[in-house]
């Protein structure tokens, strides 16, 4: 594919992940007639955003990322008016099952934001959580929350709807271009350089996953994120996991778990959190070898207290393996924003797990900001300055970035 070498845009933005797709629809959605250029070195949505497990979350104890995840659904419902098609979105609800008495307090605060926002949620009995999700053990469950809107996706599907909508309006989504670096002049950046000539614009966009970190160090900013793993697997097909069964949180141990097509697909949060730097990740994240043993020993470590949940863990067949890198730091808040003593560039960065759930909100809000627009959002808690110098591809602070995916308890 030839590029023209004085290629011009409003904006360019750097991968075609959710983000990326997301930034431009809402872009080209919001200001007709501008130029936005969306660079994808392989093919769109190949990396993390294929490989999430996409709980489309609208309620946290964090509240300041419930009001990005409702936007998610609003712009579901309006490409699938768009495409004329349906997204598939799997309303299923979610479980938040308590079995101690600090994740109690923990299920209380999250029941009280529900209701803050208005959102349905209702404690259930054990005998209810067993006919929801027949493959709980729920003896030990001291208290139990459902909340029936909460849904998950095909993440897939989820960003080619951004990306093929954001084509409807005109945004060029490139395909086997990758960008090289940011061009910059004195303070200001003014587009990149790329495997198929330089593109100017009046603003760069990171949208570049666990790589983005090398796009930020190229303009002398050290970006507060660091590619951690996330893995889960897939059960073997069993009248167990019935497909509109709902969603999972195991808080006590550390666990997810959603339905998937007759068999289950759960995660966990192992005690010490796979992570490597941005520059030891090719190109083609298919080609990283994620997991010699396919998780099965991090698995091991936290197979016991799962049983306690999950009894048929131990001779379940697990049939599919899946591992991807998400942007992780140290306090699990998003990295994103203005990227700092630099003009014209910007970070949509650092998803913390939540890229699906946010990807509406923070499209939205990208979109404003590079227009020139007031952010509709509180982007407070994800300045990029948060944590004052730090070098990104250090160990002390990937291993900071790793103990709090560890450390996370929520889905």
């Amino acid at each position: 594919m030839t590029v023209q070498n004085a290629d011009k845009a409003d904006a360019v933005i750097i991968g075609a992940g959710v983000f990326g797709c997301a930034i431009a629809y809402y872009y080209t959605k919001n200001n007709p007639g501008k130029k936005v250029i969306v660079l994808e070195r392989n093919e769109i949505c190949h990396a993390a955003t294929s490989r999430a497990a996409a709980l489309v979350t609208r309620i946290r104890t964090k509240k300041y990322f419930i009001p990005l995840s409702l936007e998610t659904y609003r712009a579901v419902a309006q490409m699938e008016k768009q495409l004329n098609e349906s997204m598939d979105m799997k309303q299923v609800g979610v479980l938040h099952l308590a079995a101690s008495e600090s994740s109690v307090k923990e299920l209380d605060a999250l029941m009280e934001v529900a209701a803050e926002f208005d959102e349905p949620a209702v404690y259930l009995s054990q005998s209810t959580v067993h006919q929801k999700a027949p493959w709980i053990n729920a003896d030990n469950i001291l208290k139990a929350g459902f909340m029936p809107l909460e849904s998950y996706c095909d993440p897939y599907l989820l960003g080619t709807f951004f990306a093929r909508c954001a084509k409807m309006q005109g945004a060029e989504i490139r395909q086997g271009v990758a960008v090289n670096e940011v061009l910059m002049e004195g303070d200001t950046a003014v587009g990149v350089t790329t495997s198929a000539g330089n593109i100017y614009a009046n603003a760069v966009v990171i949208a570049a996953g666990a790589w983005s970190p090398i796009f930020a160090m190229q303009v002398g900013v050290g970006l507060p994120m660091a590619p951690v793993r996330s893995q889960y697997w897939i059960t073997e097909r069993n009248d167990l996991f019935p497909v509109n069964s709902p969603i999972v949180i195991l808080p006590d141990v550390q666990a997810y778990a959603r339905p998937e097509g007759g068999s289950l697909l759960f995660g966990i949060r192992e005690s010490k959190s796979f992570t490597t730097s941005p520059f030891d990740i090719p190109a083609d994240m298919s080609e990283f070898l994620f997991s010699p043993d396919k998780g099965v020993g991090d698995l091991s470590e936290v197979i016991d207290q799962l049983a306690r949940f999950f009894p048929r863990v131990y001779d379940i067949g697990l049939k599919y393996y899946m591992a991807g890198f998400s942007g992780y730091t140290p306090d699990n808040n998003f990295s994103m924003g203005i990227v700092p003593g630099v003009n014209q560039l910007f970070a949509a960065t650092g998803c913390v797990g939540a890229g699906i759930s946010v990807a509406g909100g923070v499209g939205l809000a990208f979109a404003e900001l590079i227009a020139g627009k007031p952010n509709p959002y509180d982007f407070s808690h994800f300045n990029i300055s948060r944590f004052g110098k730090i070098d990104p591809f250090s160990k002390e602070w990937l291993d900071k970035c790793a103990l709090a995916r560890s450390l996370k308890r929520s889905g």
